[in-house]
Order: C-alpha cells, then sequence, then structure tokens
C-alpha cells in the first residue's frame, strides 16, 4: 500500500476546509482527483485515504469513484487520449481517427502504450461538435482533427513533446491536471497565458461587435469581491430596503359615530381599516389558512374536485375554505357508475376460463339465494340441500 506524501495530507486538509465541518463529505471528489495526481489513478490506497480523511466507509468512497469516468481504477499513461465517437464527430470522421491511432499506437479502448505513455479511449461526447471531429488530451482540445494530425500529435508526445492545443493552456501530464481539477492553481510559469479560444466560440462576440451590442454598464474591469465583501454589501443592501419601506399602518381608529372599533366588515370601509379582500371580490369565505399548509392553487382544486384524501370543513379540528359544497360521496358515487355504463369495455371479451353456462349458473343460484333470505332458516337450508 502506497504513503501519500505530506504535501498531498496537507492539501486533503486545505480542501476539506473549503466546506462547512458539517458538509465534509462535498470534498470527495476533488480529493478523488488529489489522489489521482499522485498515483496516476485511484487505487485502493487512494480510497482507502479519502474514507480515512473523511469520515466514510471505503464502499461509499468505490461508489463515487466508479461513477465518474474521469477516475480511473488502473494505471494510466501520461497523456489520456479521448476521441470522439459520437454522432456528429462519427460522421466527420471520428471513429476513422480512433482505428488509427488504434493501429498505430497497438492499443485499443482504455489501454495504454507499453512505454506508459498513452492511454487510449473512445469518448461519447466532448461537447464541440462545431469543433468535429475532436479529441482531447488530458481534456485539452485539438480541433478538427484527420487520423495523420492525430498521429502526429501522439508522436511528438511520445517523443517527449508537448504539442500546444488549438483552445487553451499548454499541455500538461495526467497528474499535473489532476492537481488542477482538485481545486489547485497551474504553477507552471506562463501555462494559463497560452493558447486562446477557437473562432466559432469567438462568433457571438464577433456579432456583437459588429451590431454594437454591449451589456449596459458591464465593465470587464471590474474586480471579483471576496465572499465577505459580497456578504457585507449585501446586507447593507438589506437594510436600506428595510429603512426604505413605509411605515406599517396605525391601529385601527375608533369608528366616527362611536359605535366602537372599527370591524372590517364591507359597511366600514372608509372608517380606518381595509376592507378584507374576500369582502371586495364578493366572496363570503373566509380566508383561512389550510393546517397542512398547502398552496392556495392546491386547496382551490382540491375544494371543487374533492379525493377521499381531502379534508372536509366539519371534519373534528379541520378549518378548510370552500367556495361551494363539496358533493356528497352519494352523489360521487352515482356519478362514476353513470360514466362506467356510458363507456362500455371495447370487445366482447371474457377472462379466461369463463364460460356462458357457468355465468348462467352462478345467476340462478345468486337469485335462489336472495329468494330464500326471506323464508327463514329452514327454506334456506332445504334451498341449499337442493342445490
Amino acid at each position: 500500500m502506497s504513503v501519500f506524501t505530506d504535501e498531498t495530507r496537507e492539501r486533503a486538509r486545505e480542501i476539506i476546509a473549503r466546506y462547512p465541518a458539517d458538509r465534509s463529505r462535498s470534498a470527495l471528489l476533488p480529493l478523488l482527483h488529489l489522489v489521482q495526481s499522485e498515483e496516476g489513478y485511484v487505487s485502493p490506497a487512494g480510497v482507502a485515504f479519502c474514507a480515512e480523511v473523511l469520515g466514510l466507509n471505503k464502499a461509499q468512497v468505490g461508489a463515487v469513484a466508479t461513477f465518474y469516468t474521469m477516475y480511473k481504477r488502473r494505471p494510466t499513461g501520461d497523456y489520456l487520449v479521448s476521441v470522439c465517437t459520437n454522432t456528429m464527430c462519427n460522421v466527420l470522421g471520428g471513429q476513422e481517427v480512433y482505428d488509427a491511432l488504434t493501429e498505430h499506437l497497438g492499443v485499443g479502448h482504455d489501454e495504454t502504450t507499453a512505454d506508459g505513455k498513452i492511454t487510449l479511449e473512445h469518448a461519447e461526447c466532448l461537447a464541440a461538435c462545431d469543433y468535429g471531429p475532436v479529441m482531447t488530451v488530458n481534456y485539452d482540445f485539438f480541433d478538427n482533427v484527420n487520423p495523420q494530425a492525430a498521429l502526429g500529435v501522439v508522436d511528438e508526445l511520445r517523443a517527449g513533446g508537448r504539442p500546444m492545443p488549438t483552445r487553451g493552456a499548454r499541455l500538461c501530464t495526467l497528474k499535473e491536471m489532476a492537481v488542477q481539477l482538485a481545486g489547485f492553481a497551474d504553477e507552471r510559469e506562463g501555462a494559463v497565458a497560452d493558447g486562446g479560444p477557437g473562432e466559432p466560440t469567438l462568433r457571438g462576440l464577433r456579432l456583437a461587435q459588429q451590431h454594437g451590442i454591449s451589456v449596459p454598464g458591464f465593465d470587464p474591469n471590474t474586480p471579483i469581491r471576496s465572499k465577505a465583501e459580497a456578504d457585507k454589501a449585501a446586507a447593507e443592501a438589506k437594510a436600506r430596503s428595510e429603512a426604505a419601506k413605509p411605515a406599517p399602518a396605525p391601529a385601527a381608529a375608533a369608528s366616527g359615530n362611536g359605535a366602537g372599533p372599527a370591524t372590517g366588515a364591507a359597511g366600514n370601509a372608509g372608517t380606518g381599516e381595509r376592507a378584507p379582500a374576500a369582502a371586495a371580490a364578493g366572496s363570503t369565505t373566509r380566508d383561512v389558512k389550510a393546517p397542512d399548509g398547502k398552496s392556495p392553487e392546491v386547496r382551490a382544486a382540491e375544494t371543487r374536485q374533492p379525493d377521499a384524501a381531502t379534508a372536509v370543513p366539519d371534519a373534528p379540528g379541520t378549518r378548510v375554505p370552500a367556495d361551494n359544497t363539496p358533493p356528497a360521496p352519494r352523489d360521487a358515487r352515482e356519478a362514476e357508475a353513470a360514466g362506467v355504463a356510458a363507456n362500455p369495455p371495447a370487445g366482447d371479451g371474457k377472462p379466461a376460463g369463463d364460460e356462458a353456462g357457468a355465468q348462467q349458473r352462478n345467476l340462478k343460484e345468486a337469485e335462489a339465494r336472495a329468494g330464500a333470505a326471506g323464508a327463514g332458516p329452514a327454506a334456506a337450508s332445504e334451498t341449499g340441500v337442493q342445490k
């Protein structure tokens, strides 16, 4: 079992510190990238390490590590070459690129060359259809590739070079990329200054510049505030909003005729208290909050279309507003019976093993029992004997 370096353990503590104390489990994804950055894959020792620092069991960590394809479960080369063979790239020649690399490198999907330099895989989609066919090396893009261009890239990698991706920063090894995916900056001098975006990516910007479209008041040089500064600004904005609210209305004054405080009824509108919304709408229904806190839309729907689980106004301990009287169960049964009668089943098929003779015999027996019900026990016994 490999032992992780002190630097890796220190970085693990830094990753966990990014999350609230009761949410440390959220650090599992970057931690898996971290252990992959040291070993080149997520080994059993890496799973045990993540479980140890997070207080999880190894089964929980392994379930996550096997779910995401970016976590490799066996040793991987310095450069992971992924070729998109999904629909768009395949139509444009992606499969030919993959086949050429397979033959040239002598490896198949998820296999590594003998020198440990390159692991080849076919990808279902690399999310770059407008640049297809595409391949990535450690997740950096090489666009509009053909078999010859792809072979040139892998040959340069095996020779110790680092070809420049079509877009993005300069290439790094898979272990170096895993450090970045764990949330740490690329420390190579000038690494992130290389490369640039592709023309299809810039098409929207070009159109905006051509037509003079811009976001009002946008300043690209505006610094990004820290969390503390953002929280302070939010608190100040909330305080200003509270201060701008109008003062609460004074308590209801006595009515002008000396009859006592206003009751809020429709007839007292204008005495210092607003008439309730129900009176203004012409409804006599009281606005009472349902005991389960349902939204008004749900309550209204249940009032008009009640079912067995819908509370009724006269249930003990229940106060549910109702605009009209809900239908009685008897009415619901009659409506259901009428619907069944109006919609007979299609065809005249009968259940398996059901015969007309048996149906008639059962009907006669039922009629006989019904007739004997009023004749007393003796008649019923006699009928049973006859049957």
